[in-house]
Formats: C-alpha cells, sequence, structure tokens
C-alpha cells in the first residue's frame, strides 16, 4: 500500500482553484503556449489533428512522454523537439502540466503562480 505522502510526491503539480498552479507548471504551461503545441493538440489538450493529450497522459508513464516529445514520431506527424532549448529545459514543467490536465487538476486556459 502507497501512504499519502508517496502520492503527494508522485504528483508532479501543485494546483489550487484549477487555475493556479506552482511555479514548475506555470512555466510547463508557458512552454506550451510558445510551442503553439494546441495547433495539431486542441486549445484544451482535447485533440484536433494530434491526439487528445487529456486522454494520452492517463496512459503514458513520463519516461514514454519524455520519449515521443523529444524524438517524436514522424510516422504519426509528431515531430522531435529535442533540439528545443525550451521544450529540453522545461520537459519536467510540460509533464507536469499536462499530466494536471489529463487529471482533471488543472483547469483549461489561461494559468497564474499560486501565492500571486
Amino acid at each position: 500500500m502507497v501512504g499519502p505522502a508517496a502520492l503527494a510526491d508522485a504528483t508532479p503539480y501543485q494546483v489550487v482553484e484549477g487555475n493556479k498552479v506552482d511555479a514548475g507548471t506555470l512555466s510547463g504551461w508557458r512552454t506550451w503556449r510558445a510551442l503553439a503545441c494546441e495547433r495539431c493538440h486542441g486549445a484544451q489538450q482535447e485533440g484536433a489533428v494530434g491526439p487528445a493529450l487529456t486522454s494520452s497522459l492517463k496512459a503514458l508513464s513520463k519516461d514514454e512522454f519524455k520519449n515521443v516529445v523529444l524524438h517524436g514520431r514522424i510516422d504519426k506527424g509528431m515531430p522531435n523537439f529535442d533540439g528545443s532549448k525550451m521544450v529540453v529545459d522545461n520537459i519536467d514543467n510540460l509533464y507536469a502540466y499536462l499530466k494536471g490536465r489529463a487529471d482533471g487538476a488543472i483547469a483549461p486556459g489561461k494559468l497564474q503562480e499560486a501565492g500571486k
């Protein structure tokens, strides 16, 4: 059995009131926005040309997510982002943001830093 502390450690984001998040998760959201990922994955990560990340992140492990984002799935239209300093530097934060969306903890739309 996993205790509450272990579960808290496993959650890569902190969110209050649906749109107030920790600094790292906010950085992940900013990375999402800067790279215009919504062009393929939809403004609310619900999918468009690319898959719905709100569903995908329920099944993908963090390592699988990082592999897909950094190395791409060229045959399926997903480019690799291992040449993007912003993505490489924020890959854990991007995962935190998208995992929070998939978990239903983070609301779609504009985010702000919690406590500010």
